[in-house]
């Protein structure tokens, strides 16, 4: 299905903005920009027509002007009335910058300028125009059905004055003269819609921010292809149009790479499917300490959590990721929803582990990934929607590489010993001697009633005696701990999800207010 509709284009040089057409497929968003092209005759050329006005004693040139040099624009026809002369040529339309005038070049020549050679021009008026495709938004002219006769203006006023030239002028005729119309020989003009740039929505991305900022564009966005290329700011007449629009365009880019997932995963292992992939900003501090945003491609696939700066597109692309973590061995939590215009929900929640993000910057949509060492990443992502996605998919993914790993089993220390500690999806906690391989301890998940750690390297965990009911205090030293007490997590929450899903669902906080803004 095809989605059409009217939008802005923004410049941000010279900070106009011009009408265009979007046109959106499953596949590819085409801008299209108006122009007038030959239709049949001989066309000498196609950028500039020269058009002979006769002077009517009634009507005058049957056409108004806007615009001129003092306000950095060519001077253009603006309406175009019915059955009077500029109509009948067939060769006219609204949107003409006017070249020339009997000859006369007037391409910088003021808005009082134009108005007084027309005027005075005689009874014959030859001119050169040629079809302004980017004609700044600020000069309201009606866009209307393509066609010499659409000119019904939008009535919106402009900030510049239309000079009606459908008056008598300086005419010395006063006889009816002929009307101005074509000969059959002429060549035939329409003012039609033509594809000026296609974006293919395979791996592009959507971004509502100006570059690098928190700054949210009113009503605007950018899309920007696999390949870089952009479609420049994209502006809206109101808020639910460009949230319409954005929807749309997420969910062509959301369906293709469930398309590209489909095609990588026929070339992995059952072990190794891809579970999602999608972009993301990803928070950088600067050196001022203003925040940066930099786009990142992020993966789910088989045991790990991929960053890239470009989508991986083959095979080999899987090895040049930026990072690689264990899903095993992160931790995926919600910042921030936007739940209405003025109403932030910030989820602090989770389990047992630290954290201090600074959450000042405007950005709804926002989650991080907290993985060894203490370290973390920060993402924003441009739609509730997609962070629902993201917080089930790293669920999901989590949950397969538990089960599939089934133990894992870390070095530690405690009083100068040597020992190992399993966390095992069947059997829970185990800790044994690394030399001898006596085990020293066995705890069920179950027992689990507490933990404390001193942020660095040690933890104690407290598990509850099934004999005594007593409480009995176990102290490890791990090199790093964050990575231990992630997996401990994500085992804990995978077993609790092959017991109880329902409630592993009922946590979501994504998807309980994906809906309400």
């Amino acid at each position: 299905q095809t989605k059409t509709g009217i939008a802005l284009l923004y410049d941000e040089v010279s900070e106009n903005a011009y009408d265009i057409r979007l046109k959106l497929t499953k596949e590819v968003l085409t801008i299209q920009k108006q122009d007038v092209v030959c239709v049949s005759g001989s066309d000498h050329s196609a950028n500039h027509r020269t058009v002979t006005l006769r002077r009517q004693p009634v009507g005058g040139l049957g056409l108004s002007i806007k615009g001129g040099a003092e306000h950095k624009v060519p001077v253009v026809i603006s309406k175009i009335f019915k059955d009077q002369a500029a109509e009948q040529t067939g060769m006219l339309f609204i949107g003409d910058a006017i070249i020339q005038v009997n000859g006369i070049n007037v391409e910088s020549a003021t808005h009082e300028e134009v108005v007084h050679l027309l005027r005075n021009a005689g009874d014959e008026v030859t001119i050169t125009v040629q079809y302004l495709r980017e004609a700044p938004s600020f000069l309201k002219l009606p866009l209307g059905s393509p066609g010499p006769s659409s000119d019904h203006s939008s009535g919106a006023s402009s900030p510049l004055f239309d000079s009606g030239l459908h008056l008598n002028g300086n005419s010395t005729n006063t006889a009816p003269s002929s009307p101005s119309s074509p000969t059959a020989n002429e060549p035939k003009y329409e003012k039609r819609w033509l594809d000026t740039l296609s974006v293919p929505l395979s791996m592009a991305r959507i971004s509502r921010y100006k570059t690098g900022t928190d700054k949210l564009r009113s009503n605007a966005f950018e899309v920007l292809a696999l390949d870089g290329v952009s479609t420049g700011i994209l502006q809206f007449y109101t808020a639910q149009e460009s949230a319409d629009w954005l929807r749309a365009m997420s969910t062509n880019i959301s369906d293709l790479t469930l398309q590209n997932m489909k095609m990588a995963n026929k070339c992995c292992s059952p072990s190794d499917q891809v579970i999602h992939m999608g972009w993301v900003n990803e928070r950088l501090e600067g050196t001022d300490s203003s925040q940066l945003y930099k786009f990142k491609f992020l993966a789910l696939k088989g045991s790990s959590f991929y960053i890239f700066s470009t989508p991986p597109v083959s095979t080999l692309d899987w090895v040049r990721a930026e990072k690689i973590y264990n899903l095993c061995e992160v931790l995926f939590k919600i910042h921030k929803l936007w739940l209405a215009d003025d109403c932030w929900l910030q989820a602090n929640f989770y389990l047992g582990i630290h954290q201090d993000f600074d959450l000042e910057d405007q950005r709804p949509y926002c989650f991080s990934v907290m993985v060894g060492h203490g370290k973390s990443h920060y993402f924003n992502v441009e739609l509730g929607s997609e962070l629902a996605v993201w917080e089930k998919s790293f669920q999901r993914a989590i949950f397969l590489e538990v089960q599939r790993t089934g133990s894992k089993t870390y070095m530690c220390s405690w009083q100068g010993d040597t020992l190992c500690f399993t966390v095992d999806f069947a059997l829970g906690f185990t800790c044994f001697d690394s030399k001898t391989k006596n085990v020293l301890w066995r705890f069920k998940f179950s027992q689990l009633k507490g933990s404390s750690d001193d942020g660095k390297t040690r933890v104690k965990l407290l598990f509850q005696n099934l004999d005594t009911k007593q409480i009995e205090t176990k102290e490890l030293e791990f090199q790093d701990l964050t990575a231990v007490l992630h997996c401990i997590h994500s085992f804990i929450a995978a077993k609790v999800a092959s017991v109880d899903p329902v409630f592993i669902d009922s946590q979501s906080i994504a998807r309980k207010y994906m809906y309400s803004n």
